[in-house]
């Protein structure tokens, strides 16, 4: 990824320099995506068709795409995501220029439909911002082969903190907003901080396994050892580690001091603050 990323963010410097802290931030989490899905990525055919859901800025489709997968991206940039558009732009016209320009779905994961099949399907930090996962996940399962599957990382709101706004959960999302309102609509690592909370749908690992039961014959199962990394990012990860509190990334450093972190796997997952899910049909 280091040796992609190195040009895109040249284009950056020379062309839009006001794009580079959200390059960074964006790259950063590309890394981690790409890092994180390597062993699913190195079980697909070569060529093979996969599905990412919330481009956002299209680094992780480019590269997958260069690497020679057929990469499809659902991408409707909603609220809170304004600076997305125009780096977006900005890495599709590279990819096209490389001829490895990937198919982008303009609209929500729940209005998806495709006469395409995906061997895999994937997201990073989107599920909590889409208006009704169970819609999202039943119209992404849809789209794929039989016997492949979603996988999703997003928070799991049941743990009471918000890492989008560093803040914690106070019984639900209202009583939060209101007793945080003012660092809310004050974090400046967003252009449309209210945007972006109002985006947040509250998704819990109860309600991604509820998805299992409603009826649409889903099958789903949640690996618990993601978050010793999602974690140890926020000490190998300095962008990654900017959005943390510092008593958060200093307790990390001891635990990880203490040789603990590979405890985080025994949490059971509805206790976690993050969630590793894999969703298929049955």
């Amino acid at each position: 990824m280091a040796d992609f990323l190195a040009p895109v963010r040249e284009h950056v410097d020379a062309e839009a320099p006001h794009l580079r802290p959200l390059f960074d931030v964006m790259a950063a989490e590309a890394r981690f995506a790409r890092s994180w899905l390597d062993d699913d990525l190195k079980c697909l055919p070569s060529g093979a068709a996969v599905l990412e859901v919330g481009g956002g800025a299209f680094l992780l489709s480019y590269a997958l795409a260069s690497e020679g997968f057929s990469v499809t991206a659902i991408e409707p940039t909603g609220v809170g995501f304004g600076a997305f558009e125009e780096l977006g732009h900005r890495v599709l016209a590279l990819a096209k220029r490389d001829g490895v320009e990937p198919v982008v779905a303009r609209c929500k994961a729940e209005e998806f439909v495709s006469s395409s099949r995906f061997a895999f399907a994937f997201s990073l930090n989107v599920m909590e911002h889409v208006d009704v996962p169970e819609l999202a996940v039943e119209r992404v399962v849809a789209s794929l082969n039989p016997g492949a599957s979603y996988r999703f990382l997003c928070p799991n709101y049941l743990f009471p903190y918000e890492p989008h706004f560093n803040i914690p959960i106070v019984i639900n999302k209202p009583v939060t907003e209101r007793l945080f309102r003012r660092r809310i609509e004050s974090n400046t690592s967003n252009s449309d901080p209210m945007g972006l909370w109002r985006s947040l749908n509250w998704i819990t690992v109860p309600r991604v396994r509820r998805m299992a039961t409603a009826g649409v014959g889903l099958r789903v199962s949640f690996e618990r050892r993601t978050l010793a990394s999602v974690i140890a990012r926020a000490i190998d990860d300095s962008e990654f580690a900017k959005r943390r509190s510092a008593w958060m990334v200093r307790g990390i450093r001891t635990l990880k001091a203490m040789g603990l972190l590979h405890l985080a796997a025994r949490i059971p997952a509805s206790l976690q603050p993050i969630m590793d899910a894999r969703v298929s049909a049955r």
